[in-house]
């Protein structure tokens, strides 16, 4: 195949801008800012879960200690109406006997109440603590996630503009080579996954860093100047330049 010199030449500014637009795509794949907000929504998410847990937690002892405390209501209510029978003097001997042994173990069913009403208020300061803690580092996440989208928006905006920048350079120097040129770089670039033509540079093509042996650097020497030569090695379009030392 045959093509201009001088177009041929154009087509390490068509690898340029294809450089540019592969880093571009790699940078938005990898963009350390995406990860930020993954990583902030991730603690995001696991402080809000022990929210949930911390507040269970806390409504499960405010339940049980407001029924702790109305055992502890009803046990005041018989005792002080056991009391009341024998200070009314109307009880038997019998009775007061068998009231005073109920004082007793209503007394003894008191203080255990009451000392686990202590233990559930103690649990609760925990709890609350707990559920305070996940509130707040939900909202130190929250507030983290939302500077990282930001971060991330900007990063995508800006890799937006710039493609879209390389881009129109690119298409504008493509629409200057001819079909069957343009055609055949784009075949190589689909197969290298970067670009289609390098130049030949002190006798090493730039694109796969290697060294033209001597068969083949006469063979590039003399070959026509309108001749589209390729690497052996890497298959893309070797540009001659005065830089390429033949």
């Amino acid at each position: 195949m045959k093509a201009d010199h001088f177009e041929q030449q154009k087509l390490l500014a068509l690898a340029d801008e294809d450089v540019a637009l592969t880093q571009l795509a790699h940078r938005k794949r990898t963009l350390p800012e995406v990860a930020a907000v993954e990583a902030a929504a991730g603690s995001e998410r696991a402080f809000a879960e022990a929210e949930v847990r911390a507040g269970t937690e806390v409504r499960d002892l405010d339940r049980e200690q407001k029924r702790l405390e109305a055992d502890v209501d009803t046990v005041r209510t018989r005792a002080s109406r056991d009391q009341s029978r024998i200070d009314s003097g109307a009880a038997t001997a019998k009775e007061i006997t068998s009231l005073q042994s109920e004082l007793q173990s209503l007394a003894r069913r008191q203080s255990d109440l009451e000392d686990q009403v202590l233990e559930l208020m103690e649990r609760r300061e925990t709890a609350d603590a707990a559920l305070a803690a996940a509130q707040s580092g939900r909202a130190s996440a929250a507030a983290d996630r939302e500077r990282a989208e930001q971060l991330r928006d900007d990063a995508l905006a800006d890799i937006a503009d710039s493609t879209g920048r390389h881009q129109a350079t690119r298409d504008e120097v493509a629409a200057g080579l001819s079909e069957p040129l343009l055609s055949l770089y784009d075949r190589i670039r689909k197969q290298t996954g970067t670009t289609g033509a390098a130049m030949l540079k002190a006798r090493q093509c730039q694109g796969c860093r290697i060294e033209l042996n001597g068969r083949e650097l006469a063979a590039v020497r003399n070959a026509d100047p309108h001749e589209v030569v390729r690497c052996e090695n890497c298959g893309r379009i070797l540009v001659r330049t005065a830089e390429s030392g033949l």
